[in-house]
């Protein structure tokens, strides 16, 4: 279970991103998050991985609250889906795929790009089950198709066997027709493994049709937790009313991009010094 005790997000500049966000998510529940661009959506997300960190508040995974003593070992328990896929293009398929597991390999294995002949398996199994074939293998990530590159993307993700996926606007730069196919893929895989998943979205008809549960947020504050039954056109005038129906960033979506950095590189250091 994931559990969100009155966090909340301050910039340096003074603008909020989250306010008192006080949530459960029980464990393999497809939980997507809805909300106009600067909603609070990917900050919410990334206060879970630790790449931002909560100004008030705290975060608990299956009753471990996170903090920076414990960010590196949780963290190994959550994978990402992203929006703009955030493979290696000149690596090939399968090595994109591996470095799913660099959480779980030694650094200097790593660097080498040598992994176990399990590892190696289960990134063919992982990548058949996305519906890759073996001649895609060894093609490079720029080879493929977006459609193709987030399938990849997916099948990196799982290899942690991870007890949370992030999915932040997974589908964004896909078509309809993909789009479905790479939400069916996510939930399935998830739903086969019993893995919690939290997905931003844009796309509404796709937010009714896979969500389990939907959380509505505008302003950094929470103003919709239902089903999708519940979730009515009167709630969706309500959750948009005078937005701007753009996916350009925001100032505090740069914010969290900056301090997403920040906390990445901390993370590498880490690693190197061990």
């Amino acid at each position: 279970m994931i559990q969100f005790n009155n966090v909340g997000k301050t910039w340096d500049d003074g603008s909020c991103a989250l306010k008192s966000i006080s949530l459960s998510v029980p464990k393999g529940q497809f939980c997507v998050v809805l909300g106009p661009s600067g909603a609070g959506k990917s900050t919410l997300l990334r206060t879970i991985n630790g790449l931002c960190i909560p100004s008030i508040g705290h975060i608990m995974i299956d009753g471990d609250t996170l903090s920076q003593k414990n960010q590196q070992r949780l963290r190994q328990r959550v994978a990402m889906v992203h929006q703009h896929f955030n493979l290696s293009l000149r690596l090939s398929v399968s090595a994109n795929v591996l470095t799913g597991v660099l959480a779980q390999t030694s650094l200097w294995r790593s660097l080498l790009g040598w992994f176990s002949p399990s590892h190696r398996q289960k990134a063919c199994l992982l990548l058949e089950k996305v519906g890759l074939k073996p001649r895609h293998l060894q093609r490079r990530a720029s080879e493929l198709s977006g459609g193709q590159q987030q399938r990849v993307g997916i099948a990196r993700a799982f290899m942690s066997d991870p007890e949370i996926v992030l999915a932040d606007e997974p589908v964004a730069s896909l078509d309809p027709k993909i789009s479905r196919d790479i939400l069916q893929l996510i939930k399935d895989t998830a739903s086969e493994r019993n893995t919690t998943v939290l997905c931003s979205l844009h796309q509404i008809d796709l937010a009714r049709e896979f969500a389990d549960r939907l959380i509505g947020m505008r302003d950094g504050v929470i103003v919709f937790d239902g089903t999708p039954a519940e979730f009515t056109d009167e709630m969706l005038q309500k959750l948009y009313a005078g937005a701007h129906w753009d996916d350009e960033a925001t100032s505090n979506n740069q914010n969290d991009l900056e301090e997403s950095t920040r906390n990445n590189i901390t993370h590498l250091a880490q690693q190197v010094a061990a």
